[in-house]
């Protein structure tokens, strides 16, 4: 991913200005929702699109206990890079980095046995345990381990092996499916299973350093899901994991990226005109089109063709016809600004520009795609590098 930093200017095409003192604040905001617990901040997917180092060090200089990455290759690059203190990795497949990961003192999460056998094998290797957190299923039906007879023997097998000195439990966790959703009745069966699975493990001599559940819906609205660790993801870029549990400010955050560009062509055109392909616009009077040099193949979702709202020199304007792979064309309604004027596309929106989630609701989908997908082609320009005070 491209990085630098600078002061804001117009874009030379395009650019994600990356706002760390926001990310901070809101570090400090989300501990401040569940002050009894740590909190890992979620670097995944280069932190959401927002750029995994910058972020986590960010994030580790607000205040947080922990980082937590999807893959092994995403947490070995952070410990890479200097980032110290707890690091968690969750998606495994077999033949995966075991030993490096042992070795960078990662914590590794397994969900079934063929993971066990191959972090036991490697910790043999590696001449040192590993760190393991065991996962459960809770109702997700994703990654974990079910309830019952295979969570059972994966404590079990897992308990061996510590007695035998190749691993250290030192993490029981789930993940809710539907805490998004205020009052679905899967959250309370899922809470209740949890206590049941961790209660299951703790009696057979398990004794975890972090118990957790709670992700960014759940670390903002259920206290009793904090247990001893929060996973804060979404949440931590200033972005409501759900705008039916509330807007970022209700919550005490702040958006982090704005995504702009600078106009690449401004031309008269007469009504009639069709705009990109298709024609699925024609303008319907003479007017003047503005050209944005960001398409799909930046991230731009094609979903929002004809839907995508941008902010120039003031005015919201809204996507003329389709997104394509490079470009896509706004109706300026006769206003000229000039070739290099500013096309906000998303910020926090105090400047009246459209939010991400402005665009999730274009696209038909959430806010966290619209952030992850920006892709490598724009760069991730960082603001606020500086610790506050």
């Amino acid at each position: 991913m491209s990085e630098r930093t600078a002061p804001r200017t117009a874009p030379s095409r395009a650019r994600a200005e990356i706002d760390l003192a926001a990310l901070r604040a809101n570090v400090r905001a989300l501990r401040a929702h569940a002050p009894g617990a740590a909190l890992m901040a979620v670097v995944k997917s280069e932190a959401y699109g927002h750029g995994a180092v910058p972020c986590a060090r960010a994030a580790v200089a607000a205040g947080a206990d922990w980082l937590g990455a999807a893959t092994p290759e995403e947490a070995l690059a952070l410990r890479a890079a200097g980032l110290p203190g707890r690091i968690m990795c969750w998606l495994w497949t077999p033949g995966g980095p075991w030993r490096e990961a042992i070795e960078a003192d990662l914590d590794v999460s397994v969900s079934a046995m063929w993971a066990l056998d191959e972090v036991t094998a490697a910790a043999r290797l590696a001449g040192r345990p590993a760190r393991v957190q065991l996962k459960a299923d809770t109702g997700l039906g994703r990654n974990g381990c079910q309830p019952g007879d295979d969570w059972a023997g994966l404590v079990r097998a897992a308990l061996r092996a510590e007695a035998e000195g190749l691993l250290r439990v030192t993490g029981l966790w789930s993940h809710f499916a539907c805490a998004d959703e205020p009052g679905h009745p899967s959250i309370a069966a899922q809470l209740a299973l949890f206590r049941e699975m961790v209660a299951y493990a703790e009696e057979r001599g398990a004794r975890p350093e972090v118990r957790h559940i709670a992700n960014s819906p759940a670390t903002l609205t259920l206290p009793e899901s904090h247990f001893d660790l929060v996973r804060t993801g979404i949440a931590t870029y200033g972005i409501s994991p759900s705008p039916e549990l509330g807007t970022p400010a209700d919550f005490g955050l702040r958006p982090v990226m704005t995504l702009s560009a600078s106009l690449a062509l401004v031309k008269h055109v007469p009504g009639g005109h069709g705009v990109s392909y298709g024609h699925r616009y024609v303008t319907p009077g003479e007017t003047t089109l503005g050209l944005v040099p960001l398409g799909y193949a930046d991230g731009i979702p094609r979903h929002a063709s004809s839907a995508g709202p941008v902010l120039v020199e003031g005015k919201w304007r809204t996507i003329a016809g389709r997104v394509a792979m490079d470009q896509f064309v706004v109706d300026l309604g006769g206003d000229e600004p000039a070739a290099g004027a500013e096309a906000v596309l998303f910020g926090p929106g105090d400047r009246g520009e459209p939010t991400a989630e402005d665009w999730a609701q274009a696209a038909g989908t959430i806010a966290y795609e619209i952030v992850t997908r920006i892709g490598t082609r724009v760069p991730r320009v960082y603001v606020n590098e500086e610790q506050d005070g």
